[in-house]
């Protein structure tokens, strides 16, 4: 427990900066912990799976379910996540560039601080089983066990081999700032400060990069049939 607790509050931290002011932080650590505990009990060794591998998908996913049950992460809300993407990508195919901001906000018909906080919350979880089609609690069960176990079920390896395929595509596709900052923040684990400091930008254009590249990806996983629209 005391080896792995600093990854809980990794964890928490990088799930906790696209996360209102309002949150509890010191709540979702706790639950944090819940999950590395889980993983403790539950974690085989004789699989070819690291431990902090399987821990870090206990972890993470016992925190969005705490946040799923404050209504964060509620269909509403994923409602209003795909209404800005659905809008990104109509006012792109419009204008033939990217949409600023203030013009998606404006389909929206929400003002620029309610629009940021929709866009925030779209980064908290990329992809969910709902999008993947797994709306059925026995199917997302199944891919939830091949993520955390690595139980080799065929239907849940191929699509999750699709989508990997498809978002190494689709990343390929993006603007080299919005590439750079995904390898910062996802391979190299650096936090949205340190992304800027390496990028001379502030922690705050980070952010707003980080968001704009993540509703990209939806949508171009959309357009390939990937997630559903």
């Amino acid at each position: 427990m005391m080896e792995y607790l600093p990854h809980v509050k990794r964890i928490v931290n990088r799930m906790a900066i696209h996360l209102p002011a309002t949150v509890d932080i010191e709540d979702l650590y706790n639950v944090g912990v819940i999950g590395l505990i889980q993983a403790i009990d539950r974690y085989d060794a004789s699989r070819e799976n690291k431990f902090l591998t399987y821990a870090t998908h206990r972890i993470r996913g016992a925190v969005l379910s705490e946040l799923r049950s404050r209504d964060f992460l509620s269909r509403s809300n994923r409602r209003k996540i795909r209404e800005m993407d659905h809008a990104y990508a109509m006012l792109e195919q419009q204008l033939g560039r990217d949409a600023e901001d203030h013009e998606v906000a404006k389909v929206l018909q929400v003002d620029l601080d309610q629009f940021d906080t929709i866009k925030k919350l779209s980064t908290i979880s990329f992809i969910s089983f709902e999008e993947m089609g797994y709306s059925d609690a026995n199917d997302k069960g199944r891919l939830l066990k091949f993520v955390t176990e690595d139980d080799m079920d065929a239907l849940a390896l191929a699509n999750l081999n699709e989508l990997k395929q498809a978002m190494a595509t689709a990343i390929d596709q993006l603007p080299e700032k919005e590439k750079m900052v995904l390898s910062l923040y996802y391979f190299d684990e650096l936090n949205m400060k340190e992304t800027g400091q390496v990028l001379n930008i502030t922690e705050s254009r980070v952010s707003q990069i980080h968001s704009q590249a993540i509703v990209r990806l939806r949508n171009k996983l959309r357009r390939a049939n990937i997630i559903e629209h």
